[in-house]
């Protein structure tokens, strides 16, 4: 069997955690491919309500290993504390969880520089986490990197990060005015780190590899979403890596003539976090109250959400860099209150009406949004697990969807718990007994 991608098709936090629990069911291996702990997954299932930031949501269904791809900026911190909650709620993954040896790690001075930038930035800041990633991959770009293979011959890491570091504290005191980072508390750190996640730390390659010769499925698993994607996305206002289809292949070393399926998690309405344009904000009680039903706070940072209306000009683009296969639509029943529902299938641009999505960012925050206005809905959608179960009006906003992106979907998710959903057709194939 093949391996199925499922990606973020907006700007992230489309639920994709959620699906990822959901279709792990029929997955042998879930992979994460790209970005760090700057993303957060919650699941809902039997066993709980659980938030992750690194390790892969496959953790749940004991038939399923778990990878963290080369591409992954690791913050060993976070992904021990991750795997210490779970043995503590009595789920041990010792022997079901990898990370590949190409993995880069996240270094406290990483953490110190993205900070002390972003800050440096003032108005004009991007709205990082502040997680150490985008530094790790300037580290990663400029060849001055430690990788997770450097923690299994830790001692020989010491003058690398003394000659690291001598550069970085410059950076830090100097342009930055911050206080220098010890190269002894760093090394330190990273002993300590190498005692603990040595057996977890393994070629990913070669795992991949030998799975899909021996046909077994392959869930890879997205964070953040197509929009922030470095070279596709709402540059300067994307994530340091590439969260799109190509992205997979690369963050795992796997060829995409392996990859069968490509599905894009799409919110019934639309969201980002932090800086950069969204055409169809929603600056109004309207906003604040989808916000509020929603809950739309990040799981990472907390922050508030901002929130607008379905933009279909920036969903199809995402189909068309992707190519998606299919569509997953999340949040369905956070729109069961309105009277109507706005769907956004055109940009005005200086006066023209545009269909495409424009690459430049000065550009796009001038485009205002053409919106197609649909009828809402009384009868609640939430827990329903039939489409025909939908109503009418619901079933119309669905189909609408389809045809504005171009892509069939074939999930609707109706609520956070894993049996919350609608499957209108199988994504992951699974072989016959």
């Amino acid at each position: 069997m093949p391996a199925y991608a499922v990606l973020g098709a907006q700007w992230g936090d489309e639920g994709k955690g959620k699906i990822i629990d959901v279709l792990a069911r029929d997955a042998d291996i879930v992979a994460r491919f790209s970005g760090g702990n700057n993303a957060g997954h919650t699941v809902v299932n039997e066993d709980g309500e659980f938030s992750f930031h690194i390790i892969p949501c496959g953790v749940f269904w004991p038939q399923t290993m778990n990878i963290i791809g080369n591409g992954v900026v690791v913050d060993p911190d976070v992904l021990l504390d991750e795997i210490d909650s779970l043995a503590n709620r009595g789920i041990d993954i010792k022997d079901r969880l990898v990370v590949s040896d190409r993995a880069h790690i996240i270094m406290p001075y990483h953490v110190a520089l993205d900070i002390l930038a972003e800050n440096a930035r003032g108005n004009g800041a991007i709205g990082t986490t502040g997680k150490g990633i985008g530094p790790t991959y300037a580290d990663k770009a400029a060849r001055t990197g430690i990788r997770a293979a450097d923690l299994l011959d830790v001692e020989s890491l010491l003058p690398r990060l003394e000659k690291i570091l001598q550069h970085t504290n410059a950076v830090i005191t100097n342009v930055y005015g911050g206080e220098p980072v010890s190269t002894q508390e760093v090394f330190d750190k990273c002993r300590q780190w190498s005692e603990r996640l040595a057996p977890f730390i393994a070629p990913v390659e070669r795992i991949v590899h030998n799975a899909l010769k021996a046909k077994k499925n392959i869930l890879l698993e997205g964070a953040q979403g197509a929009l922030l994607d470095l070279d596709h996305g709402t540059y300067p206002f994307v994530t340091s890596s590439n969260p799109t289809v190509g992205g997979a292949c690369i963050g795992l070393g796997m060829s995409p003539i392996h990859i069968a399926g490509i599905t894009g998690v799409f919110k019934a309405y639309s969201t980002r976090v932090g800086g950069g344009p969204l055409p169809t904000e929603l600056r109004d009680d309207t906003g604040e109250t989808i916000r509020n039903l929603a809950q739309e706070f990040g799981v990472t940072t907390g922050r508030p959400r901002r929130v607008g209306w379905f933009d279909g000009v920036a969903a199809r683009y995402s189909v068309e860099v992707n190519g998606y296969t299919s569509a997953i639509l999340t949040r369905l029943d956070v729109l069961d209150r309105f009277d109507s529902v706005q769907l956004c299938t055109h940009y005005e641009l200086d006066g023209n009406v545009i269909d495409e999505f424009p690459g430049g960012v000065a550009a796009l925050e001038r485009c205002k949004p053409i919106y197609e206005e649909i009828p809402g809905w009384d009868s609640p959608t939430a827990s329903i697990t039939e489409f025909e179960q939908l109503p009418q009006e619901a079933r119309n906003y669905v189909e609408r969807l389809q045809e504005v992106i171009g892509c069939r979907i074939d999930l609707i998710s109706t609520g956070p718990h894993r049996d919350e959903a609608v499957e209108v057709r199988q994504i992951i194939e699974v072989a016959s007994a």
